[in-house]
């Protein structure tokens, strides 16, 4: 059974830093790339970044690109997301799926609330 828990979500200023993590079971966390998504209410889910299974490959969409960094530790099963240079457009829910650019699974966890405010 997929599981897919992400945490480090709050609330932060503009030009604040988080660092989200997505701990992950129910399948073999490195043969598989990861990628993280967000989404705002009214709106579709849209993609954030991609880590390949190795962790030697990424892509950044441009929204983000330079501030955003993600990364993943095959021991823990874990991928990460950290963010810098926040902005208040970067509000919203946070979620993680396996899966190069689109998701794997239909199955979501809960995602983790991000909101930078003034």
């Amino acid at each position: 059974q997929v599981q897919l828990v992400e945490s480090g979500g709050g609330l932060v200023q503009p030009g604040g830093s988080l660092k989200l993590s997505c701990v992950v079971s129910g399948f073999t966390f490195s043969n598989y790339a990861m990628s993280w998504y967000r989404q705002t209410p009214g709106k579709e889910r849209e993609l954030v970044a991609s880590i390949n299974g190795g962790g030697g490959r990424t892509i950044h969409v441009d929204s983000v690109k330079g501030r955003f960094t993600i990364s993943r530790d095959n021991v823990k099963n874990t991928v990460f997301l950290q963010m810098n240079s926040l902005k208040p457009e970067d509000t919203a829910v946070y979620y993680c799926n396996a899966g190069w650019r689109s998701p794997l699974y239909a199955y979501w966890g809960q995602g983790t609330q991000v909101t930078v405010f003034s």
